[in-house]
Protein backbone atom coordinates (compact mmCIF):
# COMPACT_ATOMS: atom_id res chain seq x y z
CA UNK A 1 0.00 0.00 0.00
CA UNK A 2 2.57 2.60 0.63
CA UNK A 3 3.04 3.07 -3.04
CA UNK A 4 -0.43 3.45 -3.63
CA UNK A 5 -0.57 7.25 -2.88
CA UNK A 6 2.40 7.88 -5.15
CA UNK A 7 1.23 6.25 -8.06
CA UNK A 8 -2.40 7.52 -7.55
CA UNK A 9 -0.72 10.89 -7.67
CA UNK A 10 1.03 10.78 -11.15
CA UNK A 11 -1.93 8.84 -12.66
CA UNK A 12 -4.01 11.32 -11.92
CA UNK A 13 -2.28 14.74 -11.66
CA UNK A 14 0.26 15.32 -14.22
CA UNK A 15 -2.08 15.61 -16.80
CA UNK A 16 -3.31 18.89 -14.33
CA UNK A 17 0.30 19.52 -13.81
CA UNK A 18 1.01 20.09 -17.04
CA UNK A 19 -1.60 22.17 -17.91
CA UNK A 20 -1.49 25.72 -19.08
CA UNK A 21 -0.51 28.23 -16.22
CA UNK A 22 -3.20 30.62 -17.45
CA UNK A 23 -6.05 28.62 -16.88
CA UNK A 24 -4.76 26.97 -13.49
CA UNK A 25 -4.64 30.36 -12.32
CA UNK A 26 -7.75 31.34 -13.13
CA UNK A 27 -9.61 28.28 -12.43
CA UNK A 28 -7.99 28.30 -8.84
CA UNK A 29 -8.68 31.48 -7.70
CA UNK A 30 -12.54 30.92 -9.11
CA UNK A 31 -11.64 27.58 -6.41
CA UNK A 32 -10.56 29.84 -3.43
CA UNK A 33 -12.81 33.13 -3.72
CA UNK A 34 -14.70 32.27 -1.15
CA UNK A 35 -12.31 30.64 1.20
CA UNK A 36 -12.73 33.19 3.95
CA UNK A 37 -16.68 32.73 4.29
CA UNK A 38 -19.10 30.38 4.66
CA UNK A 39 -20.84 28.70 1.72
CA UNK A 40 -24.43 26.80 2.32
CA UNK A 41 -24.00 23.82 4.14
CA UNK A 42 -23.93 21.06 2.16
CA UNK A 43 -25.52 18.45 4.67
CA UNK A 44 -28.38 16.53 2.05
CA UNK A 45 -25.32 15.16 -0.14
CA UNK A 46 -26.26 11.76 -2.23
CA UNK A 47 -23.64 9.46 -1.70
CA UNK A 48 -24.82 7.14 -4.66
CA UNK A 49 -24.59 10.27 -7.12
CA UNK A 50 -21.33 11.32 -5.90
CA UNK A 51 -20.09 7.65 -6.14
CA UNK A 52 -21.42 7.35 -9.77
CA UNK A 53 -19.55 10.82 -10.89
CA UNK A 54 -17.03 10.21 -8.86
CA UNK A 55 -16.20 6.64 -10.32
CA UNK A 56 -16.57 8.05 -14.11
CA UNK A 57 -13.92 10.45 -13.52
CA UNK A 58 -11.34 8.03 -12.41
CA UNK A 59 -12.64 5.73 -15.36
CA UNK A 60 -11.00 9.24 -17.83
CA UNK A 61 -14.23 10.89 -18.04
CA UNK A 62 -14.13 14.57 -19.30
CA UNK A 63 -15.76 17.05 -16.10
CA UNK A 64 -17.89 18.58 -19.38
CA UNK A 65 -20.61 15.94 -18.24
CA UNK A 66 -19.81 15.03 -14.66
CA UNK A 67 -21.85 16.90 -11.88
CA UNK A 68 -20.90 16.59 -8.41
CA UNK A 69 -22.88 19.09 -5.95
CA UNK A 70 -19.78 21.28 -4.41
CA UNK A 71 -17.21 20.95 -6.74
CA UNK A 72 -17.25 22.86 -9.26
CA UNK A 73 -14.39 21.40 -11.40
CA UNK A 74 -14.60 17.66 -11.01
CA UNK A 75 -12.06 16.16 -13.57
CA UNK A 76 -9.39 18.04 -11.34
CA UNK A 77 -11.00 18.18 -7.83
CA UNK A 78 -11.51 14.61 -7.71
CA UNK A 79 -8.02 13.00 -8.76
CA UNK A 80 -6.85 15.52 -6.03
CA UNK A 81 -9.57 13.84 -3.49
CA UNK A 82 -8.19 10.21 -4.56
CA UNK A 83 -5.00 10.50 -3.50
CA UNK A 84 -5.63 11.97 -0.38
CA UNK A 85 -7.46 9.15 0.44
CA UNK A 86 -4.75 6.82 -1.41
CA UNK A 87 -2.13 8.50 1.45
CA UNK A 88 -4.33 7.77 4.17
CA UNK A 89 -4.78 4.27 2.74
CA UNK A 90 -1.00 3.83 2.34
CA UNK A 91 -0.15 5.06 5.99
CA UNK A 92 -3.55 3.32 7.57
CA UNK A 93 -5.15 6.28 8.44
CA UNK A 94 -8.55 5.02 9.65
CA UNK A 95 -11.92 6.31 7.38
CA UNK A 96 -12.65 9.32 9.93
CA UNK A 97 -9.08 10.58 9.02
CA UNK A 98 -9.12 10.39 5.54
CA UNK A 99 -13.07 12.35 5.74
CA UNK A 100 -10.94 15.33 8.18
CA UNK A 101 -8.17 15.56 5.61
CA UNK A 102 -10.45 15.80 2.39
CA UNK A 103 -12.75 18.34 4.69
CA UNK A 104 -9.78 20.31 4.88
CA UNK A 105 -8.48 20.66 2.07
CA UNK A 106 -12.12 21.22 0.38
CA UNK A 107 -11.66 24.53 2.68
CA UNK A 108 -8.43 25.75 2.16
CA UNK A 109 -7.93 25.36 -1.50
CA UNK A 110 -10.87 23.61 -2.80
CA UNK A 111 -9.31 20.75 -3.75
CA UNK A 112 -6.97 22.17 -5.68
CA UNK A 113 -3.02 21.91 -5.91
CA UNK A 114 -2.60 25.79 -5.76
CA UNK A 115 0.54 27.40 -6.44
CA UNK A 116 -0.48 30.57 -3.62
CA UNK A 117 -2.31 31.55 -1.03
CA UNK A 118 -1.98 33.41 1.87
CA UNK A 119 1.44 34.88 2.56
CA UNK A 120 3.97 31.40 1.65
CA UNK A 121 0.76 28.71 1.49
CA UNK A 122 1.27 26.29 -0.90
CA UNK A 123 -1.23 22.90 -2.25
CA UNK A 124 -3.62 21.15 -1.32
CA UNK A 125 -3.76 22.07 2.30
CA UNK A 126 -2.15 25.73 1.79
CA UNK A 127 0.74 24.35 4.29
CA UNK A 128 3.70 27.03 4.54
CA UNK A 129 7.42 26.41 4.10
CA UNK A 130 8.13 29.05 6.44
CA UNK A 131 5.97 27.22 9.29
CA UNK A 132 8.29 23.44 8.71
CA UNK A 133 5.71 21.66 6.88
CA UNK A 134 8.47 21.09 3.97
CA UNK A 135 9.65 23.26 0.85
CA UNK A 136 7.76 25.16 -1.86
CA UNK A 137 8.19 21.67 -4.31
CA UNK A 138 7.64 19.31 -1.64
CA UNK A 139 4.59 21.04 -1.04
CA UNK A 140 2.91 21.15 -4.10
CA UNK A 141 3.13 17.39 -4.58
CA UNK A 142 -0.24 16.28 -3.48
CA UNK A 143 1.12 12.95 -2.03
CA UNK A 144 4.02 14.18 0.47
CA UNK A 145 1.27 17.12 1.16
CA UNK A 146 -1.22 14.59 2.51
CA UNK A 147 0.69 12.44 3.94
CA UNK A 148 2.16 15.60 6.28
CA UNK A 149 -0.66 16.58 7.05
CA UNK A 150 -1.79 12.95 8.13
CA UNK A 151 1.71 12.88 9.67
CA UNK A 152 0.31 15.89 12.04
CA UNK A 153 -3.20 14.83 12.27
CA UNK A 154 -1.98 10.98 14.35
CA UNK A 155 -0.25 12.92 17.01
CA UNK A 156 -2.68 14.87 17.88
CA UNK A 157 -4.37 13.26 21.14
CA UNK A 158 -7.60 12.15 21.00
CA UNK A 159 -8.28 13.39 17.41
CA UNK A 160 -10.28 10.26 16.58
CA UNK A 161 -13.16 11.40 19.73
CA UNK A 162 -13.26 14.78 17.84
CA UNK A 163 -15.37 16.45 15.22
CA UNK A 164 -14.10 16.74 12.16
CA UNK A 165 -13.79 20.43 12.20
CA UNK A 166 -11.99 20.18 15.65
CA UNK A 167 -9.39 17.83 14.44
CA UNK A 168 -8.83 19.76 11.50
CA UNK A 169 -8.22 23.07 13.17
CA UNK A 170 -5.79 21.07 15.55
CA UNK A 171 -3.65 20.62 12.67
CA UNK A 172 -4.15 23.66 10.65
CA UNK A 173 -4.52 26.42 13.71
CA UNK A 174 -6.70 28.03 10.71
CA UNK A 175 -7.82 32.04 11.49
CA UNK A 176 -11.50 30.23 10.77
CA UNK A 177 -11.78 27.66 12.78
CA UNK A 178 -15.27 26.48 12.45
CA UNK A 179 -15.13 26.66 8.73
CA UNK A 180 -14.30 22.98 7.71
CA UNK A 181 -17.84 21.64 8.83
CA UNK A 182 -19.37 22.85 5.97
CA UNK A 183 -17.68 20.05 4.06
CA UNK A 184 -18.27 16.90 5.86
CA UNK A 185 -20.76 15.00 3.92
CA UNK A 186 -19.08 15.70 1.28
CA UNK A 187 -15.72 14.63 2.54
CA UNK A 188 -17.49 11.53 3.68
CA UNK A 189 -19.52 10.96 0.15
CA UNK A 190 -15.88 11.19 -1.69
CA UNK A 191 -13.77 8.83 0.93
CA UNK A 192 -16.77 6.64 0.31
CA UNK A 193 -16.68 6.61 -3.33
CA UNK A 194 -12.87 6.74 -3.73
CA UNK A 195 -12.29 4.22 -0.83
CA UNK A 196 -14.21 1.77 -3.07
CA UNK A 197 -11.73 2.07 -5.78
CA UNK A 198 -8.89 0.62 -4.31
CA UNK A 199 -10.01 -3.84 -4.05
CA UNK A 200 -10.09 -4.12 -0.27
CA UNK A 201 -9.04 -0.86 0.67
CA UNK A 202 -12.91 0.54 1.63
CA UNK A 203 -13.22 -2.55 3.65
CA UNK A 204 -10.12 -2.22 5.32
CA UNK A 205 -10.72 1.40 6.13
CA UNK A 206 -14.05 1.07 7.22
CA UNK A 207 -12.94 -1.51 10.13
CA UNK A 208 -10.32 0.78 11.75
CA UNK A 209 -13.07 3.07 12.18
CA UNK A 210 -15.56 2.41 15.09
CA UNK A 211 -17.69 4.70 14.09
CA UNK A 212 -17.88 4.50 10.28
CA UNK A 213 -21.82 4.16 10.26
CA UNK A 214 -22.47 7.67 11.80
CA UNK A 215 -22.99 10.38 9.68
CA UNK A 216 -21.37 14.23 9.23
CA UNK A 217 -21.72 15.99 12.28
CA UNK A 218 -22.84 19.70 11.28
CA UNK A 219 -25.20 20.84 14.61
CA UNK A 220 -22.27 21.41 16.85
CA UNK A 221 -19.72 22.57 14.80
CA UNK A 222 -21.13 25.73 13.18
CA UNK A 223 -22.96 24.50 10.12
CA UNK A 224 -26.31 24.76 11.73
CA UNK A 225 -26.20 27.76 14.18
CA UNK A 226 -29.81 27.20 14.77
CA UNK A 227 -29.30 23.98 16.41
CA UNK A 228 -26.26 25.21 19.06
CA UNK A 229 -28.23 27.09 22.12
CA UNK A 230 -28.04 30.60 20.37
CA UNK A 231 -31.32 31.26 19.53
CA UNK A 232 -32.17 31.29 22.78
CA UNK A 233 -30.01 34.38 23.50
CA UNK A 234 -28.25 35.19 27.34
CA UNK A 235 -29.34 32.59 29.80
CA UNK A 236 -29.50 33.78 33.17
CA UNK A 237 -27.53 31.24 35.06
CA UNK A 238 -29.94 29.40 37.33
CA UNK A 239 -32.31 29.88 35.27
CA UNK A 240 -34.36 27.79 32.58
CA UNK A 241 -34.15 29.77 29.21
CA UNK A 242 -37.23 30.97 27.85
CA UNK A 243 -39.50 28.39 25.33
CA UNK A 244 -37.14 25.67 26.11
CA UNK A 245 -38.72 22.34 27.05
CA UNK A 246 -37.53 18.60 27.08
CA UNK A 247 -38.03 17.12 23.56
CA UNK A 248 -41.74 15.04 23.16
CA UNK A 249 -39.32 12.24 21.65
CA UNK A 250 -36.81 12.28 24.62
CA UNK A 251 -36.31 8.23 26.04
CA UNK A 252 -38.15 8.67 29.05
CA UNK A 253 -35.40 7.99 31.23
CA UNK A 254 -33.49 10.44 30.04
CA UNK A 255 -36.35 13.03 30.54
CA UNK A 256 -36.45 12.16 34.33
CA UNK A 257 -32.76 12.51 34.28
CA UNK A 258 -32.97 15.66 32.55
CA UNK A 259 -36.26 17.13 34.29
CA UNK A 260 -34.10 15.55 37.68
CA UNK A 261 -30.94 17.87 37.34
CA UNK A 262 -32.99 20.85 36.41
CA UNK A 263 -34.51 20.55 39.99
CA UNK A 264 -30.89 21.71 40.81
CA UNK A 265 -30.44 24.82 38.89
CA UNK A 266 -29.37 27.51 40.78
CA UNK A 267 -27.69 25.38 43.35
CA UNK A 268 -23.55 25.85 43.83
CA UNK A 269 -21.07 23.76 42.54
CA UNK A 270 -18.99 21.74 45.11
CA UNK A 271 -16.03 19.99 44.15
CA UNK A 272 -16.03 16.46 45.39
CA UNK A 273 -19.67 17.05 46.71
CA UNK A 274 -22.24 14.22 46.12
CA UNK A 275 -25.38 16.00 45.00
CA UNK A 276 -27.53 14.28 47.26
CA UNK A 277 -29.24 17.47 49.05
CA UNK A 278 -27.74 20.38 47.05
CA UNK A 279 -30.56 22.81 48.37
CA UNK A 280 -29.49 21.62 51.86
CA UNK A 281 -27.01 23.31 54.27
CA UNK A 282 -23.89 20.79 54.13
CA UNK A 283 -21.77 21.80 50.71
CA UNK A 284 -20.55 18.56 50.32
CA UNK A 285 -23.98 17.61 49.58
CA UNK A 286 -23.95 20.01 46.55
CA UNK A 287 -23.17 19.18 42.77
CA UNK A 288 -19.73 18.95 40.78
CA UNK A 289 -20.17 18.13 37.20
CA UNK A 290 -19.85 14.05 37.50
CA UNK A 291 -21.97 14.21 40.37
CA UNK A 292 -25.11 15.95 39.18
CA UNK A 293 -24.88 13.06 36.27
CA UNK A 294 -24.14 10.49 38.37
CA UNK A 295 -27.52 11.45 40.44
CA UNK A 296 -29.75 12.64 37.75
CA UNK A 297 -29.53 9.22 36.29
CA UNK A 298 -29.65 7.13 39.78
CA UNK A 299 -33.20 8.84 39.83
CA UNK A 300 -33.98 7.65 36.54
CA UNK A 301 -33.01 4.09 37.31
CA UNK A 302 -29.77 4.18 35.52
CA UNK A 303 -26.51 3.73 37.82
CA UNK A 304 -23.16 5.72 36.18
CA UNK A 305 -19.79 5.19 37.98
CA UNK A 306 -18.58 8.78 40.16
CA UNK A 307 -16.39 10.33 38.16
CA UNK A 308 -15.91 12.37 34.66
CA UNK A 309 -12.42 10.43 34.21
CA UNK A 310 -14.78 6.44 34.73
CA UNK A 311 -18.42 8.24 32.94
CA UNK A 312 -16.13 9.07 29.59
CA UNK A 313 -16.05 5.12 29.32
CA UNK A 314 -19.97 4.57 30.24
CA UNK A 315 -22.40 3.39 27.39
CA UNK A 316 -21.47 3.62 24.17
CA UNK A 317 -19.60 6.28 22.22
CA UNK A 318 -22.16 9.12 19.74
CA UNK A 319 -21.03 11.33 17.34
CA UNK A 320 -21.41 15.07 18.68
CA UNK A 321 -23.68 15.52 15.08
CA UNK A 322 -26.18 13.08 16.53
CA UNK A 323 -26.86 13.92 20.17
CA UNK A 324 -30.10 12.85 21.87
CA UNK A 325 -31.69 14.30 25.10
CA UNK A 326 -29.59 13.13 27.89
CA UNK A 327 -26.53 12.41 26.23
CA UNK A 328 -23.30 12.84 28.12
CA UNK A 329 -20.71 15.33 26.49
CA UNK A 330 -17.65 16.10 27.65
CA UNK A 331 -14.54 18.79 27.76
CA UNK A 332 -11.99 19.89 28.76
CA UNK A 333 -7.96 18.21 29.10
CA UNK A 334 -7.91 15.23 26.37
CA UNK A 335 -10.50 13.10 24.88
CA UNK A 336 -9.17 10.11 26.72
CA UNK A 337 -9.49 11.77 29.69
CA UNK A 338 -11.80 14.74 30.06
CA UNK A 339 -12.08 16.80 33.07
CA UNK A 340 -15.84 18.66 32.47
CA UNK A 341 -18.87 16.53 31.67
CA UNK A 342 -22.15 18.13 31.10
CA UNK A 343 -26.00 16.81 30.28
CA UNK A 344 -27.51 17.27 26.81
CA UNK A 345 -30.64 18.77 26.88
CA UNK A 346 -32.19 18.53 23.61
CA UNK A 347 -32.66 21.93 21.77
CA UNK A 348 -28.98 22.96 21.71
CA UNK A 349 -28.58 23.30 25.45
CA UNK A 350 -26.63 21.89 27.90
CA UNK A 351 -27.16 21.66 31.92
CA UNK A 352 -24.28 21.32 34.07
CA UNK A 353 -22.18 22.17 37.09
CA UNK A 354 -19.50 24.29 35.57
CA UNK A 355 -16.79 24.80 38.61
CA UNK A 356 -16.43 26.71 42.05
CA UNK A 357 -18.62 29.72 42.60
CA UNK A 358 -20.70 28.97 39.91
CA UNK A 359 -24.20 27.11 40.23
CA UNK A 360 -25.66 24.27 38.33
CA UNK A 361 -26.95 25.97 34.93
CA UNK A 362 -27.65 25.73 31.32
CA UNK A 363 -25.30 26.97 28.77
CA UNK A 364 -25.74 26.75 24.74
CA UNK A 365 -23.90 23.90 22.82
CA UNK A 366 -21.71 26.52 20.89
CA UNK A 367 -19.79 27.23 24.00
CA UNK A 368 -18.84 23.87 24.64
CA UNK A 369 -15.59 22.55 22.64
CA UNK A 370 -16.59 18.49 22.94
CA UNK A 371 -14.09 15.95 23.36
CA UNK A 372 -16.51 13.40 23.64
CA UNK A 373 -20.16 12.45 23.94
CA UNK A 374 -21.51 9.51 25.54
CA UNK A 375 -24.99 7.45 25.30
CA UNK A 376 -25.64 6.06 28.59
CA UNK A 377 -29.08 4.69 28.03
Amino acid sequence: MKGLAAVVGVVFLSPILLAGAGMMLVSSADAVQNTSTFRNCLTDIDASKVAEQVTKILDGASGADVHVEGLDLPAEQVPNAATIVAAGLSLDVPRKGQIIALATAMQESRLRNLGYGDRDSLGLFQQRPSQGWGSAEQIRDPTYASEQFYKHLLKVDGWQQMTVTQAAQAVQKSGLPDAYAQWESLATALQSAIAKTFPGAGDAADDQDTNQDEKPSTSTTGCAPGQDGSGFGRIPEGSVPKGYSIPKDADPKARKAIEWAMHQLGTLYQWGGSCTNAHGPDPMGRCDCSSLMQQAYAHAGITLTRTTYTQVGEGEAVSPAHLKPGDLIFSRGSAARPEHVGMYMGEGLVIEAPRTTKPVRITPIKDWEILAARRVL
